[in-house]
């Protein structure tokens, strides 16, 4: 019984770290142009436009050359390495606009507020290619829950009215 015990034990550690995703190093093995379709699902629809993502190097060692291209437009930004140990970045649009940016389980995130709406976005890399992912909320559309006793916070919900979705493929 022993035996049987410790090899389920064995097998399950290994089988589980086997079908871990493997961590890349970013930003380093993620560079590349990456492309695909873009789907924007909102209260309108679905509407579907090409989309490319540029993650290239520069001359400096902690910047990297960021650019997201919607129906060939492109959108240079650069992004900044500032603690890449603890996955702190910066996305520069280069405008005077800095978004801080966290890299953490092959995924790049941010949030942040303009013009009284809420954006998340999401850069999930694997191998060859990339999952992208905006979410769009507006302030003034808050939903206020809870609060009926000092036992139970008031709780502000923030309903998602734009989804922007790709799966990118690497060249």
């Amino acid at each position: 019984m022993k035996h049987i015990f410790i090899f389920c034990f064995f097998s399950l550690v290994f089988f589980s770290g086997y079908s871990q995703k493997k961590s890349i190093d970013f930003p380093e093995n993620a560079l590349g142009i990456y492309k695909g379709t873009l789907v924007i699902n909102s209260s309108k629809g679905e509407q579907e436009i090409p989309m490319e993502f540029h993650l290239k190097k520069t001359d400096s060692a902690h910047k990297f050359n960021y650019v997201l291209m919607y129906n060939n437009s492109p959108r240079n930004y650069t992004l900044i390495v500032k603690d890449k140990s603890k996955g702190i970045y910066e996305v520069d649009e280069n405008n005077g606009i800095i978004l801080p940016t966290r890299f953490a389980n092959n995924t790049l995130y941010s949030f942040f507020e303009v013009q009284g709406n809420f954006l998340s976005s999401r850069i999930s890399f694997s191998e060859n290619e990339l999952d992208f992912e905006i979410l769009f909320s507006a302030k003034k559309n808050k939903i206020t829950t809870g609060g009926i006793s000092k036992d139970i916070p008031e709780v502000f919900g923030f309903p998602i009215s734009v989804v922007q979705s790709a799966t990118l493929k690497k060249e």
